[in-house]
């Protein structure tokens, strides 16, 4: 790791730490937008979801962007549309204003992770990029815990206004810094690559999608929405409890993240494993819970749930890794933001149908079975594209992919059948 590489990847983490605050910064305010929007439960639900859809939606226009682009420039513009957004917010005093700046967030949250995933992917010897990922993430995650003190603090010192706009101010310092340190690689002068139509058709990074749909969907749902209310209504647990476990999952996946980037690393030939493996053992934890006799699983039972469901969020990161590995440089972005959409597709889904049971049985046993069809779907493609991967890099005679994926930055371009 050289200390250019080292020094770009800290600011774009940086930035990405800021947008993970941006982002969660609804979340720890959300009494205090019911009551200056005059919103019930099902308003504040609206600009939740809506600030995930556009940050999936945008995953893939963002991806094609950032190859012609560069990240310096996304991560700059993801910046500035953030802090525009917290602006918004701010002053927001109805739904309409509130939903234009958790709009505003989405997009500009959308274009900061494959911005700095591309930046990984080009500065980092390919062996040591898995970890890095995953260290990404991990800061990540320190950004939602930021978020939760200093605004609730700020929302009852200083009150709303001063708080948002303190936030944005905090995004034009990521803007400030991006651009002062950052320095990207001018995109090619010469004959595009082939962007979006060939990172799709490209096995490799099918199987990153379905990766990352597999191993992410459940925590995802059990972090974003459900896991609270399964836990106090679904297991009679007191609200405390349920909060230190859901910090126990978010905690526990810290520590998992190193370790399964480093295991990526190291046995690249092993990775489509560790797929199936956390894949395996999630869906295994939640029969064990869903099947206890009475309805009510023990505590212990319920911590081994969330350890295994900790596994979940480094275990998708492995998708960016097939996604670096089967692509050339050129469209790394393009691949990276079809493996992140189709993540967030497959979460979304879960939560909607987990919602769309319980309004028809009142039952979260019947509701959290739900994820079985999906899990089953993920590993049956994550298999197919697996050997489909595996039969082109036979014909190509590469030493790439799943094969030698720690030994290459970025599959080389291939000749048009």
């Amino acid at each position: 790791m050289t200390r250019r590489a080292f020094i770009f990847w800290l600011t774009g983490v940086l930035a990405y730490f800021v947008a993970v605050f941006h982002r969660q910064s609804l979340g720890v305010a959300s009494l205090e937008a019911a009551a200056r929007l005059d919103l019930g439960a099902s308003g504040l639900a609206t600009l939740a979801m809506l600030q995930l859809l556009v940050y999936a939606a945008m995953q893939i226009p963002v991806g094609v962007l950032v190859d012609r682009l560069g990240s310096k420039r996304m991560l700059l513009i993801g910046a500035l549309v953030m802090s525009c957004g917290q602006v918004v917010f701010a002053f927001a005093d109805d739904l309409l204003l509130g939903l234009v700046a958790r709009t505003l967030v989405g997009a500009g949250d959308a274009m900061t992770f494959i911005s700095v995933i591309r930046l990984v992917n080009l500065s980092f010897p390919a062996r040591r990029n898995p970890v890095v990922v995953q260290l990404t993430g991990l800061i990540g995650q320190f950004g939602a815990i930021a978020s939760t003190v200093p605004i609730i603090g700020s929302l009852h010192t200083y009150g709303w206004t001063p708080t948002f706009l303190g936030a944005a101010g905090l995004g034009v310092l990521a803007t400030v810094l991006v651009a002062a340190v950052l320095r990207d690689g001018r995109p090619s002068e010469g004959r595009p690559e082939p962007g979006l139509k060939a990172a799709w058709m490209q096995p490799g990074t099918r199987l990153g999608m379905w990766t990352h749909a597999a191993t992410q969907c459940s925590a995802a749902a059990f972090l974003l929405l459900w896991g609270y209310p399964y836990l106090v209504q679904g297991q009679g647990l007191a609200p405390a409890t349920a909060g230190v476990l859901l910090s126990t999952l978010t905690g526990v996946g810290m520590l998992c993240g190193p370790v399964l980037g480093y295991l990526a690393g190291r046995f690249p030939l092993r990775r489509s494993w560790m797929v199936l493996t956390v894949t395996g053992s999630t869906a295994t934890a939640w029969t064990a819970v869903l099947l206890w006799p009475g309805g009510r699983a023990p505590l212990w039972l319920l911590v081994v749930l969330v350890v295994v469901l900790a596994t979940n969020g480094p275990g998708s990161m492995i998708g960016f890794d097939y996604a670096r590995t089967f692509n050339p440089a050129g469209r790394i972005g393009a691949a990276t933001g079809i493996v992140n959409g189709g993540g967030f597709l497959a979460s979304m889904s879960v939560i909607a149908l987990v919602g769309v049971t319980m309004d028809l049985t009142g039952d979260y046993h019947w509701a959290m079975a739900v994820q079985y069809p999906v899990w089953l779907l993920g590993v049956v493609q994550v298999l197919r594209y697996r050997a489909k991967a595996r039969r082109l890099l036979a014909q190509l005679d590469e030493g790439l992919g799943e094969v030698r994926g720690a030994e290459q930055a970025a599959l080389r371009p291939q000749p048009a059948d």
